[in-house]
């Protein structure tokens, strides 16, 4: 499969190192989503998603102070519809994308709030900046935030994500540790080598086991236990077939067995 084309400038730029792929969001001031910036964030996604030789994604953004606040209002303000066409990914790239069946890490620093706390809960790890602050203040201008009302309840206690939602509070990344929405707060300067660490950890990991974790979690979500269980076992999940068929299942056992590092294919 020919590699991805990368972006190199525009609002969304990628580059890929290894199996690699970062994307930054650059949208001075603050990093809003305008529709057209979403719609190139899903193009990118779906292009990490389909490209084989792609395991790990890592989605940051330019500056400083803003990580992102979510949606243009500004844009919204001249006519780009809130319910207009956000592309293939849905909302900034991820919140929508099928299929999507490799991790991607969220590097967070700044203000993170709204849509863009959304787009931070649509990766599989978080880490943040001890400068990252957080709020769904949605409730404050008469909407509601529609994805964290789905997720959030979901990946913290009810109670703290009623609080988040209702009062549309602002809380720091100590507070989101704590809440076990972050996996690591770091320095403003460590956190994109951080995230580049962590990523590199998965990139030697076996992608198709990834595969596997994260078919079964997001199609199990809504299934009572016994079902989906019987599900992994019966081999129903189109990547648990794939893993159980594969060079890398054999692999992991000999390389047990050899007492040595396994060499994971992704076939």
């Amino acid at each position: 499969m020919p590699e991805m084309t990368m972006l190199t400038e525009g609002p969304v730029r990628t580059r890929r190192e290894g199996a690699i792929l970062e994307v930054t969001l650059d949208r001075p001031k603050a990093n809003a989503i305008d529709l057209a910036t979403s719609r190139i964030m899903g193009l990118a996604f779906r292009a990490f998603r389909d490209d084989e030789t792609l395991r790990v994604a890592i989605l940051r953004t330019a500056g400083g102070r803003f990580f992102c606040p979510g949606w243009d209002l500004k844009a919204a303000a001249a006519g780009d519809a809130v319910d207009g066409d956000y592309g293939v990914g849905g909302f900034g790239g991820l919140q929508e994308l099928p299929n999507l069946n490799k991790p991607v890490i969220a590097a967070v620093n700044g203000i993170c709030c709204g849509g863009g706390l959304e787009l931070a809960l649509s990766c599989d790890l978080i880490l943040a900046s001890s400068n990252a602050t957080f709020a769904l203040p949605e409730i404050r201008s008469g909407t509601v935030a529609d994805a964290a009302s789905i997720k959030l309840p979901k990946r913290i206690p009810y109670h703290v994500a009623m609080d988040l939602l209702l009062t549309g509070r602002w809380f720091d990344a100590e507070e989101a540790l704590r809440w076990g929405l972050l996996r690591e707060i770091t320095t403003e300067e460590d956190l994109i080598p951080k995230a580049w660490e962590l990523a590199r950890l998965l990139e030697s990991g076996p992608p198709l086991v990834y595969a596997a974790i994260k078919e079964i979690v997001r199609e199990a979500e809504d299934m009572r236990f016994q079902d989906a269980l019987n599900r992994i076992t019966k081999r129903q999940f189109p990547t648990v077939d794939r893993l159980y068929s594969s060079e890398d299942q054999l692999e992991g056992a000999r390389a047990f067995a050899e007492k040595r590092d396994p060499v994971w294919k992704g076939r």
